[in-house]
């Protein structure tokens, strides 16, 4: 469908970097020959791809040095792991450096992803969080420019971190969301999402609708000349004032004008768009309902609110969406504003009832954070500490109607800024940390703490999808994480791969005493501390024993070579 004689979608990702380049320009760097393949996938019996799925290419883009990174759908679903997540972060972050030093880099991406590769499961993670810290610093420089053509689309983690771009471009057929039509079918039902439904699937998340909702900016006949034209447009246009994911009030406004169980199609919420975009900039800060305030009853007990409650002494913090609580505790001379997402058995949208990130929780996290910016802009920044216990993004039609992966990336967006800012960021794992949820609230930060305790999970997908998706056993799936600590779901082997700044030993996680109270709060304040006199980037990940020794060694080789190969 929508196919055009010089379609872009019918080439290959090498063949997409070099049509959107100045005729002539093209030149691959860390390319096949140099064989950078993941070293993760022949032990699990998968044949590797020698440029892993991802071209990156340098050249010029109207008269301008450019980088472009294109990826190979056809190659594991576009799926990022370890090696295929570092030519894309360190591109950016190269971009970056250049920008950085006056010299301009054009970035563009072209997506054709699923998301997180399963097979690599956590170095995925690591890697889109790479990204989207990357995309964040980048585009105070430059437009940071996307093109999402098809056939696969803009899915999982990547669709986070495309909502952070400055301009995004997308064909017809492109489809833009977090979680694919199959993947709510598998966790939520056919009756939720019909991944049979094509008619379903164009009308919630394809080009058009998209772009009439204002969530990207232009569509584009599927032709390498519209392609080209609409990206030199986006250049020439500059960054723009606002990025889509600091509308924060306005979308918490335009959510809590949805009635509880009022059903949604593509045309009511082009008018709720609408409606919002003519509000302008002169929108009040919303609050709590009398109604949402009653829903506080429906709060259960969860590790997320255990931890809140004892670090912070407050039971029923106010907040402008009941399942994502927020406060301001005084340890010593240390401020510290906590954020925690909790269960919410009555919420407004019932696909994120057990402490699930689902569209209120991400704008609402935001919002606390975006507000300690701007209350510290003339003065000491406070530190932020995310307490981490969420098991999943909510999976649900609505939710990719309203545009759940800008709410994810609203709140990896103002953590990103908070910690550019020089808040000190930390994240407290003390219960799961699965997928979408937490690239939104925890990745973003400068140093992670998390309890040694068998309860605390990190994966990219429940067990229960994973295995569907890899077509393995359960059993199979255990063997697989042997061989690849990145695929098991225990805290211990996700430290191993370097991003955990300490592991808190003898910790009562469900029901701390006054002493595992106090120890938390010195290592968060020796975690602050460190904080403050490090770079405020990501790099420390890539730095520490865990990852020099073993964990991130082809992170840390494939950034080595871009950068011989940078030019």
């Amino acid at each position: 469908m929508f196919k055009t004689k010089n379609s872009l979608v019918e080439l290959s990702a090498r063949e997409r970097a070099k049509a959107v380049l100045d005729p002539g320009s093209f030149r691959e760097i860390l390319g096949p020959f140099d064989r950078f393949e993941s070293p993760h996938l022949m032990r699990q019996g998968i044949v590797p791809q020698s440029d892993d799925g991802i071209v990156v290419a340098r050249g010029l883009i109207g008269g301008e040095s450019a980088v472009v990174i294109s990826m190979e759908g056809a190659f594991l679903g576009g799926g990022i792991g370890e090696v295929a997540g570092a030519k894309i972060a360190g591109s950016l972050e190269m971009a970056l450096r250049d920008n950085q030093n006056g010299v301009k880099v054009r970035p563009v991406v072209l997506f054709d992803t699923g998301g997180v590769r399963l097979q690599e499961a956590n170095y995925g993670l690591l890697a889109i969080s790479e990204i989207c810290a990357a995309v964040v610093a980048l585009r105070s420089y430059i437009p940071v420019v996307g093109v999402i053509p098809g056939k696969i689309g803009c899915f999982g983690g990547m669709s986070i971190a495309a909502s952070l771009f400055s301009t995004l471009i997308m064909t017809r057929e492109g489809r833009f969301g977090l979680n694919g039509p199959e993947v709510i079918e598998q966790e939520a039902g056919i009756e939720e999402f019909d991944s049979r439904d094509r008619q379903l699937i164009w009308g919630a998340i394809g080009g058009m609708q998209r772009f009439v909702t204002g969530l990207v900016d232009e569509v584009v006949e599927d032709d390498v000349g519209e392609v080209t034209k609409a990206i030199q447009s986006a250049f020439e246009k500059g960054i723009p004032k606002q990025h889509r994911t600091e509308y924060v009030d306005r979308n918490l406004l335009l959510l809590q004008s949805i009635e509880p169980g009022q059903k949604l199609d593509p045309l009511s919420v082009r008018a709720l768009r609408k409606e919002m975009k003519e509000q302008g900039e002169g929108v009040t800060h919303p609050s709590i309902s009398d109604a949402d305030q009653g829903n506080l009853a429906g709060i259960s007990e969860s590790r997320g609110r255990v931890w809140f409650q004892a670090l912070t002494g407050i039971d029923h913090p106010n907040s402008v969406v009941p399942s994502v609580w927020h406060a301001d505790t005084l340890f010593g001379e240390e401020c510290i504003r906590f954020i925690s997402v909790v269960p919410n058995h009555t919420p407004r949208f019932p696909r994120a009832k057990q402490g699930e990130v689902g569209v209120e929780e991400g704008w609402a996290i935001a919002k606390y954070v975006r507000d300690a910016i701007e209350q510290d802009r003339e003065g000491e920044r406070r530190a932020i500490v995310a307490i981490v216990d969420v098991p999943s993004q909510a999976y649900g039609y609505r939710e990719e109607l309203l545009g759940i992966h800008y709410a994810c990336g609203a709140a990896a967006d103002a953590y990103a800024q908070a910690r550019l800012a020089g808040h000190p960021v930390i994240a407290l794992l003390v219960g799961d940390a699965i997928s979408g949820a937490f690239l939104a609230h925890g990745l973003q930060a400068n140093r992670i703490l998390a309890l040694d305790d068998d309860e605390v999970k990190v994966q990219a997908m429940s067990k229960q999808s994973a295995t569907r998706i890899t077509r393995r056993t359960d059993e199979e799936f255990d063997e697989a994480a042997k061989l690849v600590p990145a695929m098991a779901y225990d805290i211990r082997s996700f430290a191993s791969l370097g991003a955990v700044h300490e592991l808190l030993k003898g910790i009562q996680a469900d029901s701390p005493d006054e002493k595992d109270i106090t120890t938390v709060v010195d290592k968060l304040k020796e975690a602050i501390a460190d904080a403050r006199h490090s770079p405020r980037d990501l790099r420390n990940r890539l730095h520490s024993k865990a990852a020099l020794d073993r964990g991130r060694v082809a992170s840390i080789q494939v950034r080595n070579r871009l950068g011989e190969q940078w030019g």
